[in-house]
């Protein structure tokens, strides 16, 4: 796929199946499945901000109502009468630097906010009024029933974000995607670690095709809770295979592998391979090209509907130091989980 870098503050309207490329690359750190929460909020009247966090993709359920009105799947906040505007506290699952957010209003068209703004913020405890927020989203205007991709470019790393909008309404989704930030500095060379895991700093470089599910769950912890949860193709038409390249969260040297096709059935991987690389020069776009030419680690082998299929050090070629691998799947179809276990090399 293309990897077009937007302009900060571009905002990308799209359908959920033509995500831009940071929302592919980066997991979304304000995703409930990882830990983010609301911590504080101007008003929820008509549906609770922590809604607007859930992983699923939000539904519209005709003629659901509840004690405050209809049933609305996100957060919502009631007819503004006074001066103001609404806004939500939410602290990350993940720490780590911002790429891009996306706004969605789905299924908000009459009661959609007409702008919205997010700001964030580093704090060890709960943000207060003494908190410095930086803006990393300025004022932007937001449509009806629409995902709203804007891209960020900041340095910082941060711990909580602020969404804002102006003056209320609903929002069905909040997405938050970004770099988590890893720590490894007094990292045991001795010790086993999953250096594929968001949670030690994995991240996805690049993907041939994500149209059924994100790539980026490939490195979210525990299993799979549906098929939902993990990259999946289209189904491929033409001669090739598909494949998705991550950058691991340190050097290490591979011990393990695991490739979980938890979910998948009818529509699993034929076969699966996986190169890996030492990589020390070049951008993620590059990466791409140089990828067909790693080395590889784990050979083409037949892949089974609904499994855990876990690779030992001696199924493994030794590559020594790897930073990046190359998940290849023949032809096409699912997998929830890539697992990558190894000793970190300075």
């Amino acid at each position: 796929m293309s990897l077009i870098n937007y302009p900060a503050g571009h905002v990308i309207l799209a359908e959920a199946a033509e995500l831009p490329p940071f929302a592919l690359q980066f997991p979304n750190l304000a995703s409930a499945e990882l830990g983010a929460a609301v911590l504080a909020v101007s008003d929820e009247w008509f549906a609770p901000a922590q809604r607007m966090l859930a992983p699923s993709d939000p539904i519209f359920v005709v003629g659901k109502f509840d004690d405050h009105g209809k049933w609305m799947d996100g957060w919502e906040t009631r007819r503004k009468r006074v001066q103001g505007y609404d806004h939500a506290v939410v602290k990350l699952g993940l720490k780590g630097r911002i790429h891009g957010v996306d706004i969605d209003t789905s299924h908000f068209t009459g009661n959609f906010p007409p702008a919205a703004a997010v700001e964030a913020c580093v704090c060890a405890g709960q943000p207060d009024a003494t908190t410095e927020w930086d803006t990393i989203v300025p004022a932007t205007s937001l449509r009806a029933s629409s995902h709203h991709f804007v891209a960020v470019d900041v340095d910082a790393v941060y711990t909580h974000v602020r969404l804002n909008i102006f003056p209320d309404g609903g929002v069905a989704r909040f997405r938050v995607y970004g770099q988590p930030q890893g720590a490894w500095l007094d990292g045991d060379e001795q010790a086993e670690y999953e250096l594929s895991s968001v949670l030690n700093g994995a991240r996805v470089v690049a993907v041939s095709d994500a149209h059924f599910g994100l790539p980026s769950h490939l490195l979210y912890p525990g299993r799979g809770v549906n098929m939902g949860d993990g990259w999946e193709t289209s189904r491929r038409r033409v001669p090739g295979n598909e494949w998705c390249i991550i950058a691991l969260g340190h050097a290490c040297e591979v011990s393990k592998l695991e490739i979980d096709t938890a979910h998948f059935k009818g529509n699993y991987p034929d076969s699966v391979s996986v190169q890996a690389a030492n990589v020390t020069f070049g951008t993620d776009a590059s990466l791409v090209t140089q990828a067909m030419f790693w080395p590889t680690l784990l050979a083409q082998t037949p892949a089974q509907m609904d499994h855990q299929h876990i690779y030992a050090a001696d199924q493994l070629q030794t590559l020594g130091r790897v930073t990046h691998v190359k998940l290849n799947i023949f032809p096409d179809g699912g997998v929830s989980r890539l697992r990558i276990w190894g000793r970190l090399v300075k």
